[in-house]
């Protein structure tokens, strides 16, 4: 019998069907005034160039020890061997992030999974979520979100209810990335969504609960030529409201475009402009495996709002170079207004080691 990771080394793209299968792709653009259909746009979009559903969220256990979690599936449509017939073209890729953020570890504890859709290995979903690879996988159930990863060295069965309807960021659920406006995304977020279940990390399994961040967006170009990476941040307020903040950067840092969106704990939404969103460093890390320096601790202006996002701790750099190629910062952070905890989120920091390429 095939074991799972020389299946998932079968159903990877192989450079002769590259070479030999290659067909013209044309790629949906994101259209301003298209209208989100849920639940069938929850699913997958297999069309669009890039897409995802992550995850992420700040859990306790019993001795209220706390933990920060990320869930990633990410689905590509490489543009490769579409004509060809084989059950092997790699027409849909899916790749897969998941970590830890303990502090008694003070780094993540990370793994990663890749593989082509099919076989009954990796699939995502058109209609609602249903998203796999292996032993890995988020599927929605009506309200409820069920995952389930199995690590080299972890593991998540997590229960994730939805308690607040979906976050349409931008306009009606379009939102921009640049200048052009064709440089988007169709992008919802689903913030205040209760967690219980366990985490095994080692021999220990801790029953936990807490509140997470799923964000859902879909695009075929998401960053323009000129920009290099986006820092973003998704936090879920004590107060029951939520707030989204991001901004794109060129090479030299500074900010080509920038948004996000503020409801509040009645249900009142404000949508940021890019002169509404404002990042300010206040401190630096620097890894001393891969030596990218990423601003950790930002001060953020939303609207008129302010927050200062400090990290559960520095060292919380993700290397999926062996999946979606690339270095990022993806950490759990404390949000503070005024001196006072305000909230908990998360921090994505894409594109200090070198433009991204989505």
């Amino acid at each position: 019998m095939i074991d799972r990771a020389r299946r998932r080394l079968l159903l990877l793209p192989l450079a002769l069907t590259v070479a030999r299968a290659r067909a013209d792709v044309v790629y949906p653009d994101v259209q301003q005034g298209a209208a989100l259909r849920f639940p069938v746009d929850e699913g997958a979009h297999p069309s669009y160039r890039s897409e995802w559903w992550y995850v992420t969220g700040w859990l306790r256990d019993a001795d209220a020890r706390e933990l920060g979690f990320q869930l990633t599936f990410f689905r590509n449509r490489p543009g490769i061997a579409e004509a060809s017939e084989s059950r092997f073209a790699p027409k849909q890729l899916l790749f897969a992030h998941a970590a830890i953020a303990d502090p008694d570890q003070r780094r993540l504890i990370v793994d990663q999974r890749a593989a082509r859709e099919g076989f009954g290995v990796a699939r995502a979903a058109v209609g609602s979520v249903d998203v796999r690879i292996d032993d890995w996988s988020l599927v929605q159930q009506r309200d409820r979100y069920v995952a389930h990863v199995v690590a080299r060295t972890f593991a998540l069965d997590l229960v994730l209810d939805a308690r607040a309807p979906v976050l349409l960021q931008g306009e009606a659920g379009v939102s921009r990335k640049g200048p052009d406006p064709l440089d988007a995304s169709f992008y919802y977020s689903q913030p205040q969504v209760a967690v219980s279940g366990s985490v095994s990390i080692g021999e220990r399994t801790r029953v936990v609960s807490g509140v997470a961040w799923l964000d859902h967006e879909w695009s075929s170009r998401y960053l323009a030529r000129s920009a290099v990476g986006w820092d973003w941040t998704g936090v879920n307020l004590d107060d029951g409201g939520a707030l989204m903040a991001f901004r794109i950067r060129d090479a030299q840092g500074a900010a080509t475009w920038a948004g996000g969106a503020y409801r509040d704990a009645a249900g009142t939404t404000h949508i940021f402009s890019p002169a509404d969103v404002a990042f300010a460093t206040e401190r630096r890390w620097r890894s001393p495996r891969t030596g990218f320096e990423y601003p950790v601790a930002v001060r953020l202006r939303a609207g008129d709002r302010e927050l200062l996002l400090e990290p559960l701790f520095p060292d919380q750099e993700l290397d999926a170079r062996a999946g979606v190629g690339t270095v990022y910062w993806e950490g759990a952070v404390r949000a503070s207004s005024g001196g006072r905890i305000a909230g908990r989120g998360y921090l994505e920091l894409t594109g200090y080691g070198g433009a991204l390429r989505l």
